[in-house]
């Protein structure tokens, strides 16, 4: 019973500290062009900190659509609860350009 709460405060302060990196990556540039290719920062963040913080919520997603799974299929809904808890953050851990986080 602790481990869960554990686990979610855990969760929460990785996210609160993504927040954080991610505002302090974004950095306006002087002129009215700009550049749309991430920085090397953005991309070391990414790849150190997003990435692996977003394969943690796809496993954690996969384990609570799994759990879920027998109510899901007694209401007919299945392909919902899929797209959201294990289709949309496996996309967005393996398949957006690194330092791209839209």
């Amino acid at each position: 019973m602790w481990a869960n709460k554990s686990l979610g405060f855990k969760c929460f302060g990785a996210s609160a500290l993504l927040a954080v990196c991610a505002a302090a990556v974004a950095q306006p540039m002087a002129n009215d062009e700009y550049d749309t290719t991430p920085s090397a920062t953005a991309m070391a963040a990414d790849l150190v900190v997003l990435r692996p913080l977003s394969l943690a919520g796809t496993v954690l997603g996969t384990v609570v659509f799994i759990a879920g799974l027998p109510f899901e299929a007694i209401s007919g809904d299945v392909s919902g609860p899929a797209r959201r808890l294990v289709l949309e953050p496996a996309e967005f851990t393996f398949t957006r350009p690194l330092g791209e986080a839209h």
